[in-house]
Parts: C-alpha cells; sequence; structure tokens
C-alpha cells in the first residue's frame, strides 16, 4: 500500500491528535466551568504538535496502530502545555503571548493559569490511563512522562533556565540545560510511540539506542532551531514574542556561538539524527522528515 506524502501524514495526525485533545478534556460547561474553559483555551487550536508527531512516527516505526498511540500522543501535548502556561507566568517569564493569542494568565487571571498548568498536568496521566493498551505499557508509558517531567527533566530544566538569567554559561552547561528542559519531553514522545508498538512496554536493545541517539539529536536541534528563530523572525510569526531571550539577558546558542555556528550547528544535528536511525531502515522514515521539519524552520 502506497503511504501517505508527508503532508497528508502530518495533516491526520493533527486532525486525530485534535479529535482526541477533545475527547480527554473535561467539557467546558462542566463544573468548575472557568476552570475547564481556560484549559480548552490554551490546549485547542494551537501550537506544532511535535510532540504527538514525534510520538506517532515512533509508534509507526515499531508497528503501532495510531489509535494505540492516541493516549500517549495526548498526554505529551497535554504536560507541554501545562509547562507553556506556567513558562509563561510573571513569576517565570512573564510572557504575554502565545500562540498567537493571549497568554492564560492574560486572558483570565494568575491564580486560574497556575491551576490550569496543574490540572492538565494531572490530565495527562488520566489520558495514559485509559484501557487502550496492557497494563505493563501504560506502567511504561507512565514512567517515561512522569520521568522526563521532573526534577531531572523538565522542571528541572526550567529551573537551571531560571537560575541562569545574567549568566554567561559554558556551551556544554546550556546543552545540559537545554537537553532537560526541552530535549526530555521530547525523547519521551519518541520512546512512548515506540513503547506503544512494543509487547510488555520493553525497547529491543538496538532499536532503544537508535531510537535514544535520534531524540538526543532531534531534541538538542530544536532547541538550537528555537534560538535562531527569537532573533531572526517576529512575533506574529512565531506567535510568540520575539527577541525575548536577548531582553531578558538569557544565554542561547546564539549569544554563546553567534548564528551562523548556530545554523551549522543545526545542520549537523539534522544529519547526525538521520545517522542515527540507520539501524531501522524504511521505518525511520517518518522520523527523520520530522527531524528535517524542524531543522528546516530557519531556511
Amino acid at each position: 500500500m502506497t503511504q501517505p506524502s508527508f503532508d497528508a501524514w502530518v495533516k491526520g495526525v493533527l486532525a486525530r491528535t485534535e479529535i482526541a485533545l477533545d475527547a480527554i478534556l473535561p467539557p467546558a460547561d462542566c463544573a468548575p466551568t472557568r476552570l475547564h474553559d481556560a484549559m480548552r483555551y490554551t490546549v485547542m487550536g494551537g501550537g506544532k504538535r511535535v510532540r504527538p508527531m514525534l510520538c506517532h512516527a515512533a509508534g509507526e516505526a515499531l508497528g503501532a496502530a495510531p489509535e494505540q498511540v492516541d493516549a500517549a500522543a495526548c498526554a505529551l501535548e497535554l504536560i507541554h502545555v501545562y509547562s507553556l502556561v506556567h513558562d509563561d507566568m510573571p513569576a517565570m517569564d512573564n510572557d504575554d503571548m502565545r500562540r498567537g493569542k493571549p497568554t492564560v494568565h492574560v486572558q483570565y487571571d494568575e491564580a486560574t493559569a497556575l491551576l490550569v498548568g496543574d490540572a492538565l498536568q494531572s490530565q495527562a496521566f488520566i489520558a495514559l490511563g485509559r484501557p487502550t493498551l496492557d497494563a505493563a505499557r501504560q506502567a511504561a508509558l507512565m514512567r517515561e512522562l512522569a520521568y522526563a517531567s521532573g526534577s531531572l527533566g523538565m522542571a528541572g530544566g526550567q529551573a537551571i533556565d531560571l537560575e541562569s538569567v545574567g549568566r554567561a554559561l559554558t556551551r556544554p552547561e546550556l546543552e545540559t540545560m537545554h537537553r532537560m528542559k526541552t530535549g526530555a519531553l521530547l525523547r519521551a514522545a519518541v520512546r512512548m510511540g515506540a513503547l506503544c508498538g512494543t509487547v510488555g512496554g520493553v525497547l529491543e536493545a538496538d532499536v532503544d539506542a537508535a531510537l535514544d541517539a535520534y531524540a538526543r539529536a532531534t531534541g538538542l536541534a530544536f532547541q538550537v532551531v528555537d534560538d535562531i528563530l527569537d532573533v531572526t523572525s517576529d512575533s506574529a510569526t512565531l506567535g510568540k514574542t520575539a527577541g525575548k531571550d536577548a531582553a531578558h539577558d538569557k544565554p542561547t546558542y546564539v549569544s554563546i556561538m553567534g548564528l551562523d555556528a548556530s545554523r551549522k550547528l543545526a545542520a549537523q544535528l539534522r544529519r547526525d539524527a538521520h545517522a542515527a536511525l540507520t539501524p531501522l531502515g524504511e521505518r525511520g522514515a517518518r522520523l527523520a522528515q520530522i527531524a528535517d521539519l524542524i531543522v528546516e524552520r530557519v531556511n
């Protein structure tokens, strides 16, 4: 059977993710209505859905049906969105625009934004508890997501980010921060998708190593590209405030390496991601295309 083009595949993943998120989130007219309305406001109809795409691509590579991957893909997106809601609040980055519209604390209020993040985190694990997978895989998925979200992953990376404002980080220090803050959840997306296609929630060693190397390269490339776009794009294109890293005196790849060197690094990481997928052969095609999509945003 002929595989759909990458564009058609992406549209299909985005469409099914929107439907699945709509089903997983509590209805807006369910009490407490203001909280549920705010949750839907920030989750629905926006964002690139890179994490669900990675999750579905990895699941496809390991033979999982899309309906087996939906819950994991949604859980990843809910965790990601919760992190954005908290990241935008005055106590952190104090941003007023996200995904082309007012941030939650601006549209509603700070207390509601705090609760939205808390509730979305819980909703992610509710999603993983749905009976679409066997218990062993559910446990493996929850373990991956919890680890990626916590102090040794995303939350820890954000803590380092806040501590780094105004400081000159070395490149290894910057890489450590971003592997935690951004890379951990992207890595989890790849691993969780793959786990949906395994028996007993265990990946074979060669596949595990290949996916891990791919995820490391792609996750870092994503952040390098974000740093580039922060200085080369505008707020309307980004859907968030452009130039805020420099305005907040945050260390970035561009501030440490320069723009040209950052572009070269993104291109190298793209090659690294492709090379990592060699053991998967044709099964890794979608993952390779996503690496291309991530890096080509700066071209």
